[in-house]
């Protein structure tokens, strides 16, 4: 199945792009950004030939099923879908104090003024993010993973005494669950049964990979302190200014965590050029543990985003089959 992507009108943001940048340029063309499950991204041009990137929180952009309501508000769920303007801004707030590089807000706008939705106007990082030149220059991408782990370490090593959403904790709140090990245990038993309802291999693993879950999660010790992590860091989330410093979007699930719990997205997300933002002291428990958690996060997820009418449908089904594979080798060989 083929669906398109709704599409916004030049007339529809003509509001919204004079209150975030004036009304001494016009607005000539709107165009939509590759990729966003939760909002709308989209390139505004203008005929100063400047651009400006807009954000738009609103249910017909958000393409995960049963995602809108009371129940994706949840920001005590330190996993509860990382969408909204109040995310976005205390994301932006956090990481701007601490020197990191994000797009520079120009509006954020809950009023339904200029659009029916809550809004977000940033700038435009010129040139190509590090996934592009990962694929094109290897080599030349090196300063830039180089810089970008530099900017880990800051993240990482700016700690709280709790764990959860940015937007909760730096405002005093407390998140669900005992420990960050138990809210992963939770989620990866729930993303399991949710994988097997969908998949046959799935089910007919279920029960040994629960087991295997279970051993993994049981081996972890305690801990009280939680650094700062994006969340999602992949490359296409890294986009480089024209000094080539490393510039982070998508930054909503910005949150007080197990580091570990990055290390294994940005191994998996990657790949070889890992090498480049290791770090030591990690905990080789939680790694494992947190390994398989996130390979069954990563077939559950895009499965369920397949349930909807999200348009990238063979890309979708690959990120799903990928992992159920690598999800299935953490069977003991004769339990396969």
């Amino acid at each position: 199945m083929t669906v398109e992507r709704r599409v916004v009108t030049r007339e529809q943001l003509a509001g919204v792009a004079r209150a975030a940048l004036g009304g001494g340029r016009r607005l000539v063309g709107v165009s939509r950004l590759r990729g966003g499950s939760k909002k709308g991204v989209y390139r505004l041009a203008f005929d100063d030939d400047s651009t400006a990137i807009a954000y738009l929180w609103e249910e017909a952009e958000n393409f995960w099923p049963g995602a809108p309501g009371a129940a994706a508000e949840d920001h005590t769920d330190p996993f509860s879908h990382a969408s909204g303007l109040d995310l976005f801004e205390a994301a932006s707030r956090r990481l701007d104090a601490l020197g990191i590089r994000t797009p520079r807000i120009r509006l954020a706008d809950r009023s339904g003024r200029h659009y029916p939705a809550d809004l977000a106007v940033v700038e435009d990082v010129p040139g190509e993010n590090l996934e592009a030149l990962l694929r094109r220059d290897p080599q030349r991408a090196e300063a830039a993973l180089e810089r970008l782990a530099q900017a880990l370490g800051v993240l990482h090593r700016h700690t709280a005494a709790g764990y959860g959403k940015v937007a909760l904790v730096d405002n005093g709140g407390v998140s669900q669950g005992r420990s960050c090990e138990q809210v992963v245990l939770d989620r990866a038993l729930d993303d399991l049964a949710e994988a097997a309802s969908r998949d046959a291999r799935m089910a007919r693993a279920g029960d040994r990979l629960e087991a295997v879950v279970r051993a993994l999660a049981a081996a972890v010790r305690p801990r009280t302190e939680y650094g700062l992590i994006h969340g999602e860091l992949g490359p296409d989330h890294v986009l480089l200014d024209r000094h080539g410093d490393p510039v982070l979007i998508d930054i909503e699930g910005l949150m007080y965590f197990d580091v570990e719990w990055e290390h294994v997205f940005l191994r998996i997300r990657f790949g070889e050029h890992y090498r480049w933002l290791d770090a030591a002291g990690l905990d080789g428990r939680r790694l494992d543990f947190y390994t398989l958690a996130m390979r069954l996060s990563l077939v559950a997820g895009p499965l369920r985003l397949l349930d909807g009418d999200f348009p990238d449908r063979v890309f979708m089904g690959e990120i799903a089959e990928y992992n159920l594979r690598q999800a299935l080798d953490f069977l003991p060989a004769d339990g396969r």
